[in-house]
């Protein structure tokens, strides 16, 4: 009994010292707090040192002129909590002060896009554009084919090990941890062909597209990837199956890339001799000029492929192409995409001052100008705004580059005509210029059935440059599709077609269009 009653006494007395500790929080606040900031300190110093354990050292680093390296992926896939968003939220809506450091000393400001109804498109420019938007096809599957799919799919090639600088890959550091992971593994199995694999993180479809659109927009030398996706979700969202789209290049990619580094190097090797980087970037953005043709029916055109090799392309052709050559000479470049009349795509540039915008697709006209090369923000204002993620890209506002070139008087045109062929010249006459996008689609359709099926080539006139930028238009949205192709192919007895565009402007304002056609 007495054991008994001394424990009843102990019971009875921590109560006591219970109460009493209660009672003096609730009359001292500041007691209550000092307990839980001790608490969270030890929580903080906790997460600290996890993140100082994982890491990657500095010699992972991956420069522009170092191989990436494959792993292969073992064991079962990691599992992680979904995030709601893989962009990191930059300060001041600028790249963190990592991608900033040693390249510019104005990088503290944010980029602040223009009024899209204040842009105006110069006549001599207009409709020289051709950008595509990533496209993301999503397909949601139910609980069942999900869990085949899980069994079935690994991750393919992980990317582990990879770590991109983002002085030179901006997009990547855009990206959380998650998107990081994401990013290496979209990479690494671009780069091994690998188009079908599930998710090493937890992803949703918004999220998987900022991931895309940034391992796309930091690598143009995947020029056999396309600029659309695929990918498998539940009915939560998550993602359980990403695939890849690869263009015709893929089919032999060895020799294709022998042939794509043998083009490059002719324009690398007289760069790499000269002595500063914008004397490289000078020689860069008029090599491109020399030797490409605006074509919005070129093949591949959102490829750097389609400029360095094929010598045809649009604007995202351009600025893939000036971005991989200033990469492989270690100067920061970078693809910017937005609006300038269409959806468009340019360049911006890193020198020693700051940060500048290139267009040299806007630069390819007449004999060449720099009308847009190293411009500022302030001067790309009236004609160009950043969309997508390219509006976390650095603000450009170097000076030091700026207007160094001048295009002469004698290199624009007098005469509008001067140079240009005539009606005549090219076997047409006055009755066969087209002036409506009916009678476009309706010649379309009549010389793709008098010919039938085979390769072959037609031609048409149309009038104005105002319908040519409809025409481009119809051909950007595929609407010339049910416009005249589809009844045309029904007519000939044709299951596919393969086409490609060229336009040659004529005298009088007129364009000559040629269509190469092939109907299977």
């Amino acid at each position: 009994m007495k054991i008994l009653r001394r424990i009843l006494y102990c019971i009875l007395a921590l109560i006591v010292l219970l109460c009493g500790l209660i009672l003096l929080c609730a009359l001292k606040p500041e007691i209550t707090e000092s307990i839980v900031n001790s608490m969270n300190l030890n929580r903080q110093e906790e997460v600290y040192l996890d993140k100082e354990n994982t890491a990657l050292p500095e010699s992972h680093v991956l420069k522009p002129e170092t191989a990436a390296p494959m792993q292969e992926v073992g064991g079962e896939q990691e599992q992680v909590q979904d995030k709601s968003s893989l962009v990191k939220e930059p300060e001041n809506g600028s790249l963190t002060e990592t991608a900033n450091e040693g390249l510019a000393s104005d990088t503290s400001s944010e980029y602040l896009p223009p009024s899209q109804s204040e842009i105006v498109i110069p006549k001599e420019v207009s409709g020289k554009s051709g950008y595509q938007e990533i496209q993301d096809k999503q397909e949601q599957v139910d609980e069942k084919e999900a869990g085949r799919l899980q069994k079935q799919l690994d991750v393919g090639n992980t990317g582990d090990g990879l770590a991109f600088d983002p002085v030179y890959y901006p997009y990547y550091d855009m990206l959380d941890e998650t998107g990081k992971h994401l990013y290496r593994q979209i990479y690494a199995n671009a780069n091994a062909l690998y188009p079908v694999f599930a998710p090493i993180e937890a992803v949703t479809p918004g999220e998987l597209k900022n991931v895309f659109s940034a391992v796309y927009g930091d690598h143009p030398e995947l020029f056999w990837m396309d600029t659309a996706y695929s990918g498998k979700f539940r009915g939560n969202g998550q993602c359980v199956e990403i695939d890849l789209q690869f263009n015709r290049t893929a089919q032999d990619l060895e020799n294709v890339k022998a042939v794509f580094y043998e083009n490059a190097d002719q324009i690398l090797a007289q760069a790499q001799s000269l002595s500063g980087n914008y004397e490289k970037e000078k020689f860069v953005h008029d090599a491109l000029i020399d030797r490409i043709t605006y074509n919005l029916g070129a093949e591949m055109n959102q490829s750097a492929y389609s400029a360095l090799v094929n010598g045809q392309t649009v604007c995202a052709g351009y600025a893939r192409a000036f971005q991989y050559l200033l990469l492989q000479l270690g100067i920061p470049c970078y693809y910017c995409t937005g609006y300038a009349g269409e959806n468009h795509a340019w360049n911006i540039v890193a020198l020693e001052d700051g940060y500048y915008n290139v267009d040299t697709t806007w630069d390819d006209t007449g004999s060449g100008t720099y009308d847009y090369f190293n411009k500022t923000d302030a001067d790309y204002a009236s004609t160009h705004i950043r969309k997508e993620l390219s509006v976390y890209l650095p603000p450009c506002n170097g000076q030091v580059y700026r207007n160094l070139e001048q295009t002469t008087e004698q290199e624009q045109p007098q005469n509008l005509d001067d140079g240009l062929r005539s009606l005549e010249d090219v076997g047409m006459t006055k009755e066969q210029v087209i002036t409506d996008l009916q009678k476009y689609y309706e010649d379309c359709y009549d010389q793709i059935v008098q010919n039938g099926i085979g390769t072959y080539t037609f031609t048409n006139v149309i009038e104005s440059e105002e319908l040519l930028e409809q025409w481009m238009q119809n051909y950007q949205n595929d609407s010339y599709r049910q416009a005249y192709m589809e009844s045309a192919l029904a007519a000939v007895g044709g299951s596919s077609c393969e086409m490609t565009l060229e336009t040659e402007q004529l005298q009088g304002d007129k364009y000559l269009v040629t269509h190469i056609v092939t109907i299977r």
